[in-house]
């Protein structure tokens, strides 16, 4: 069920008012098997640290999701929603048999929950759409904990599925900044796993609409993601989760706190035959088998009742099978594709079958963040060193490469991000809060490939059957910094404004721009159970350091890889203007409702494509683009029934690629260079609804997602068919066990009536392979609490 409220500050200041190649392919593989293993270290050694002695402080009650029109908060010190709800249960739920542990007391719980609120004063939403997800929400997700991360926000207003596991939100490609526990996570490669596990999760917010003026750079929304910690954990947990597609997931999630120390960890494998889409309608898809590792880690120190010091430490490590596609030697048949001539191989050969392709991708990403927070009764400040790498590694299989693409290309995309973030709030007056702050980083991109392809003439036609080696190895870097101050303004009791400016700077390898942009919004609750806000924000949104350079380009004519044409300029900072308006309604204390509108208007509006077989996606740009829509929400919830429905409206149009045009045909760029087109990210309209029934035993939920169909076809001018599918689920916890705490007994069963349903078909700008969703599937899982 979902709610909507106003974020995280509205409601504090209110009751105040009153009272967040050659390639070294070996080392590669070995470096980062020996990271992966560090990390998982760093978790254990905590958890092996005398657990027993951890208090059992019983977390906070599921509730339903909240989508919160952002606000200010509720009481100069209870935090922000998320933090009310979750920290300050933990403050009122005392372990009575944690009594004679100094590190247990109510004491030191009050202590977990004040530096908690303190951090969310920082970082509100105030005036931002606020949609929060917390542990019900996700337990009647289909796979609960074990679902992807992008299945949990798909049940949000506003949120398109896509390909790969993306989503988009309100009419976005990508865009997304991630924050944990108040820390931004700098921007990763664009592949196709997920780094964030859902296991982290204790709730988590989506922050869209005029964001205030602490957000910049990536600002289609925030993910604002509060993690499990020792407080939160209520007792260690054992998880298998498994079933059709071979799927094998085993987890661990361990934590406690020790003195003064709060650890949390959580390590998981996963298994299955489905890691990427199928390309066809089939059950199961052709060489699609992925092994997934990850490792989590929280840690936690407080110095004194008003500062501690967090460290945050991640890493992922995931090898895919690129799945195979139908090829056909007949050139009447309408799924032939052109066949290459390869010296030595004979095409019809048993071995050369297309089933047979083995083109694979590993991803690779880690990161650490190390912060220190510190409050007092005025002032509250968080400074965050913080560090990342990723790597995607595509390996080809040369042979059938070279018979089905005249393409065989090994690449290997590199990322590191190093920056810091500092941020303060000051309660300069009764009716004022300042908030300020800055973030810089620094990001090093590069880009080596090792491809076979064949000469050919000017008509792009194969012209001698022995390939060709090209070796190219290219780097981008980028400098990302801005500035931020704003004042939280109470003018009454019930009205609250909110402005703010920043500056922002993009320095790169191929750009060099900057902007001031001013941030306003105005919350008003003219009624106890009626919220009121509009606002309106200045974006600056940069690309990813992705530039392909002329030479690359140059290096490559007169080949089978040669590019479309040789018009490369370089992708520009996207600049825009946004405005947003809303109304939540309690209509009874079970019942709400939420209506939101928004538009925007760019210059240099930034997408991303695929242009290969590797999936990675690679950043270009609109002229002139502009993006509205509605979003409608409601929920319900009595005694252990709880229901939610949302329904939303996009609209895109966009006109004039202006950067990275070698990727595509010149008639498609001539087309839309002269005619706005709608993007293929657009999904026009979409909804998702859900009842569940939920006890001290058991749970049993229905879910149900409806999507109208991408964009596709010759400059996006078709549409994919829409669809509806229906999911359900049933949970049963055993109190009485012999040995540890509870066993929780889990069915679910995905798209219940087998709906074969297309989300590509291949075709459309920046749209390479075909993705059909996932047939019906029946996975289990067990749980048990230690």
């Amino acid at each position: 069920m979902r709610t909507v409220e106003y974020s995280k500050c509205y409601s504090y200041k209110l009751m105040r008012f009153r009272k967040t190649n050659g390639y070294d392919f070996e080392w590669s593989f070995v470096a980062a098997r020996t990271m992966f293993c560090s990390y998982i270290a760093v978790g254990l050694i905590c958890c092996n640290m005398n657990a027993a002695d951890a208090a059992e402080i019983s977390t906070h009650e599921p509730r339903a999701t909240t989508a919160k029109p952002a606000k200010a908060t509720q009481g100069a010190k209870s935090g922000n929603q998320r933090g009310k709800k979750s920290a300050g249960k933990a403050i009122a739920s005392e372990n009575p048999n944690a009594a004679g542990d100094g590190s247990n007391t109510p004491e030191h719980i009050n202590i977990l929950g004040h530096l908690n609120r303190e951090r969310a004063r920082i970082f509100p939403g105030l005036g931002a759409v606020d949609y929060h997800i917390d542990q019900h929400q996700i337990g009647v997700t289909p796979g609960g904990q074990n679902a992807a991360f992008s299945q949990i926000l798909l049940r949000v207003p506003g949120v398109v599925l896509d390909s790969y596991g993306e989503v988009h939100v309100r009419g976005e490609h990508g865009g997304l900044t991630y924050r944990v526990n108040g820390v931004l996570l700098p921007e990763g490669l664009n592949g196709f796993g997920q780094e964030l596990d859902t296991r982290i999760i204790q709730s988590v917010d989506l922050l869209t609409g005029t964001l205030p003026a602490q957000f910049g750079f990536r600002t289609a929304g925030v993910v604002d993601v509060t993690t499990k910690t020792g407080d939160s954990l209520k007792h260690n947990q054992v998880s298998l989760y498994g079933g059709s597609y071979n799927t094998f997931v085993p987890s661990v999630q361990l934590g406690g706190q020790h003195g003064k120390l709060d650890y949390f960890t959580t390590l998981s494998f996963t298994r299955n035959n489905i890691g990427i889409e199928n390309p066809s309608d089939t059950f199961r898809a052709v060489h699609d088998v992925t092994e997934q590792e990850k490792a989590f880690s929280y840690l936690s120190y407080h110095i004194d009742d008003i500062s501690r010091v967090t460290l945050l430490t991640s890493a992922s490590y995931a090898d895919f099978e690129i799945p195979n596609s139908f090829k056909t030697f007949d050139v009447n048949s309408p799924d032939y594709t052109t066949i290459y001539d390869v010296a030595g191989i004979n095409p019809h050969d048993p071995s050369m079958h297309w089933s047979k392709l083995d083109d694979s991708q590993t991803e690779q990403n880690y990161y650490a963040v190390l912060s220190y927070q510190r409050t007092t009764d005025k002032l509250n400040i968080q400074a965050s060193p913080y560090f990342r790498y990723g790597r995607i590694d595509y390996t080809p299989d040369p042979a059938r490469d070279l018979v089905y693409q005249g393409v065989s290309e090994h690449e290997v995309n590199d990322f590191t991000t190093g920056g810091m973030q500092f941020d303060l709030s000051y309660d300069i007056a009764p009716s004022h809060t300042l908030r300020a702050g800055i973030l810089g980083q620094y990001t090093s991109e590069r880009l080596d490939t090792n491809t076979l392809a064949f000469p050919a003439d000017e008509q792009g036609n194969q012209s001698s059957n022995v390939p060709t080696r090209l070796i190219d190895n290219t780097a981008n870097w980028s400098v990302e910094a801005g500035a931020y101050i704003q004042d939280e303004y109470k003018i009454t009791r019930n009205l609250t404004f909110n402005y703010g400016i920043r500056y922002d700077r993009f320095a790169s390898s191929f750009d060099n721009e900057g902007q001031l942009s001013p941030r306003a919004n105005m919350v008003w609750k003219p009624t106890r159970t009626t919220t009121l806000h509009i606002g309106y924000s200045r974006y600056f949104a940069p690309p990813s350091p992705q530039y392909v350079y002329p030479s690359t380009l140059a290096r490559f004519a007169g080949t089978t890889n040669a590019a479309a044409n040789m018009i490369d300029q370089a992708t520009k900072v996207e600049k825009s203007n946004y405005v947003d308006g809303g109304l939540l309604q309690r209509i009874t204390p079970e019942l709400q409702i939420t209506l939101d509108a928004y538009a925007k208007w760019a210059h240099d509006l930034t997408d991303l494509g695929q242009f290969g077989r590797a999936v990675i996606l690679a950043p270009f740009s609109y002229k002139r683009g502009r993006v509205y829509g509605a979003e409608f929400g409601t929920s319900w919830k009595h005694g252990p029934w709880s229901l939610f429905g949302n329904f939303s409206y996009v609209k895109t149009a966009a006109r004039d690629i202006n950067s990275a045009q070698y990727q595509f045909p010149t008639d498609e760029l001539a087309y839309i260079k002269a005619h706005p087109i709608q993007l293929d990210h657009q999904g026009e309209f979409t909804a998702t609804a859900g009842a569940s029934w939920t006890t001290k035993h058991d749970m049993a939920y229905v879910d149900f997602v409806y999507g109208y169909g991408l964009r596709s076809g010759f400059a996006n001018l078709e549409k994919e068919p829409e669809y509806d599918i229906f999911n359900i689920g049933y949970q049963h916890t055993f109190t009485k066990v012999p040995l540890g705490h509870d066993i929780k007994i889990r069915a679910d069963v995905v798209n219940l009536f087998d709906k074969r349903y297309q989300i590509r078909d291949g075709s459309g700008v920046g749209i390479y392979q075909a993705q059909y969703g996932q047939r019906r599937g029946t996975f289990f899982s067990v749980v048990s609490e230690f």
